[in-house]
């Protein structure tokens, strides 16, 4: 009988721990790859999104001063350097409230839009089925098209939705403040505000993560692992987003990289918060696995159309 040093059996305890199997399988199946793929498509689908969807609804916002802050408010902390609104980015405020969708650039954009962010929905798909041990999704190429033009739809949607519901709460906030007599510029009242904000956000994105995990992947993964994988993700993008100046000051104050700081600071945020998002669908699969759930197993596929109007007749 051979028995084991200590420094293999410590090896080999580290090596079942389960942050350590997820990050093993997000290095096996390629997933640093995957979330560079992602990431490179996201910068151009972001530019366009933000062009078109100011295009479409900057009448909204320009009327509306405090929605206008908060999108501008939750841009700034969502992608880190993408708007300029007095402290450096790479696309000035003003220039987005005055675009015009009927000008040459609202159609290039909105051409843009459709290629770079289909593109990235798809190569999302494949990373999340990639985790997830799964082939390549089996399903009419327009039908998933279509689909994913509701995805990207529904994601700005809820960036709108996010905006308005930190209006409301901060109104809401204020409310509550001023009735309990405590001063708005209180170092009380900016932790409750900060408390609110991250909460929300908290929220928000960990049903984005959930309802993108169940959407790409076509199967019907179980709640609770969906949950789990969704909220750590969540609170990992909460992380970014708390430290997201702090993270990229120091990446891009290379004086060889000034003219391109803004681009190249996109470029490593992106890159993160891809890399988040696959290492979450990495927990997911292996959480599954634990509990001797697998995600390849057909039965968790939804029914082919035929098979429901056969049981519609």
């Amino acid at each position: 009988m051979t028995t084991q040093s200590p420094l293999t059996r410590l090896t080999a305890r580290v090596m079942r721990w389960k942050p350590v199997r997820v990050v093993t399988r997000y290095g096996t199946l390629r997933g640093p790859l995957l979330a560079a793929g992602l990431s490179y498509q996201a910068i151009f689908a972001v530019f366009a999104a933000i062009w078109v969807g100011f295009s479409i609804a900057g009448f909204v916002v320009r009327s509306s001063p405090s929605l206008r802050d908060a999108l501008f408010r939750l841009l700034s902390i969502s992608v880190p350097g993408l708007v300029d609104t007095g402290s450096g980015g790479a696309v000035r405020a003003d220039t987005l409230l005055n675009a015009g969708i009927l000008g040459w650039t609202g159609a290039i954009a909105a051409v843009g839009l459709i290629f770079t962010a289909l593109g990235w929905l798809a190569s999302g798909r494949d990373a999340v089925r990639a985790m997830f041990g799964l082939p390549a999704l089996p399903t009419n190429f327009l039908l998933l098209k279509l689909r994913d033009c509701g995805l990207a739809v529904g994601f700005g949607v809820a960036l709108l939705v996010s905006a308005a519901l930190t209006v409301f709460s901060t109104a809401a906030l204020d409310a509550v403040v001023n009735v309990l007599g405590i001063d708005v510029q209180s170092v009380a009242a900016a932790i409750a505000a900060r408390s609110v904000g991250l909460l929300l956000g908290l929220v928000i994105d960990t049903i984005v993560l959930g309802l993108f995990f169940r959407t790409v992947s076509g199967i019907r993964v179980p709640f609770r692992h969906l949950a789990s994988g969704s909220l750590l993700g969540a609170v990992a993008l909460g992380v970014l987003k708390a430290l997201g100046s702090t993270l990229l000051s120091g990446a891009t104050k290379n004086p060889l990289l000034a003219s391109f700081a803004a681009i190249i600071g996109l470029l490593i945020w992106f890159n993160l918060i891809c890399q988040v998002i696959v290492i979450a669908a990495s927990w997911i699969s292996v959480s599954a696995t634990d509990d001797g759930i697998d995600l390849t197993d057909k039965k968790l596929r939804g029914p082919k159309p035929e098979a429901q109007v056969g049981a519609a007749r």
